[in-house]
């Protein structure tokens, strides 16, 4: 079984170029530390949560320490993680003062019979399982405190949500004994109402994850993905016959139309195949596969490298 792995660092209007390179060299940090896991003989569970959790801890990315914040100037992050082998599945919303909500959803997944925790049960369950918290303005980054003024002073004269705020963090991987997963992580939209949800701990929106068809993450506008179940609608096409490439481009192509929504998606299925497509002016992204790793950050900026 060809193991694969593949990460994406969430949707963007745009990246400067400062920051490419920062976030180039973390999405394929994330990308051979998910590959190094199911090379170790490790799940596609684990390899998924693994590459998530050094995107979560790089401030450059929008899930764990580079969570953009809500209209209080607070850090409230989503996460879901989804095991293709009996659907088993994990997911927290609105979890403050965690370092890796990923670890949190799959805790939810392996030690509860629920699928999902929120808020303050979130909390609860967290220090139940003996979770370290961190104190919130740890995770607060100057540049996302700046985000918000600059997003408070322009809210009028912006361009509809749809086309920014496309920020989240996920993986897909199918590990040598033929299992797929998904893991997606993010910290929402910048100047959020508090409490707002969006599709990242959806099972079915943010990502979805079953053997017989392959796993997704999604990015992108969250209430966009919520309203057209972006995961599952491309997994339906995946089943009907479609290649990962035209499954991506038809579920895109319809939220698209329907809403105006961007997003972008990472696809993995069971023979090893492997896509990544989106609608935003960009989305990083990283696949390693046969000791190769491919990375990009823009439609026409693909690199291929040798794994050591």
């Amino acid at each position: 079984m060809n193991s694969v792995v593949v990460v994406h660092g969430g949707g963007a209007s745009s990246i400067s170029k400062d920051r490419k390179e920062r976030v180039r060299l973390g999405i394929i940090q994330a990308a051979t530390t998910g590959y190094n896991i199911l090379k170790e003989g490790g799940s596609a569970v684990d390899a998924v949560e693994g590459a998530v959790i050094v995107l979560e801890n790089d401030p450059e990315f929008n899930a764990g320490c580079g969570s953009v914040l809500n209209v209080n100037g607070e850090v409230e992050m989503d996460a879901s993680i989804m095991s293709g082998e009996g659907l088993s599945s994990g997911a927290v919303s609105a979890v403050r003062c965690i370092a890796n909500p990923i670890k949190l959803a799959r805790l939810v997944m392996e030690k509860t019979p629920h699928c999902f925790l929120t808020g303050q049960g979130a909390a609860e369950f967290a220090a139940a399982m003996g979770m370290p918290t961190v104190p919130g303005e740890q995770l607060v980054t100057e540049r996302n405190v700046k985000r918000l003024e600059k997003e408070k002073q322009e809210k009028d004269a912006q361009k509809p949500d749809q086309q920014k705020n496309l920020g989240t963090v996920g993986a897909v991987a199918l590990d040598s004994k033929g299992n797929v997963a998904y893991a997606t992580s993010t910290g929402g939209i910048v100047n959020k109402m508090v409490g707002r949800v969006g599709d990242t701990p959806c099972i079915g929106s943010g990502g979805y994850a079953d053997n017989d068809i392959g796993a997704i993450s999604t990015t992108g506008h969250g209430e966009s993905i919520l309203k057209v179940n972006l995961a599952r609608l491309t997994l339906f096409h995946i089943e009907q016959g479609k290649t990962l490439e035209e499954a991506a481009d038809m579920s895109l192509g319809y939220m698209k139309s329907k809403l105006k929504g961007l997003g972008g998606v990472i696809l993995v299925n069971k023979a090893g195949d492997w896509a990544v497509k989106w609608t935003s002016a960009s989305m990083p992204w990283a696949a390693a596969k046969d000791g190769k790793l491919h990375s990009g950050i823009e439609l026409d900026d693909t690199n291929v490298i040798d794994l050591p």
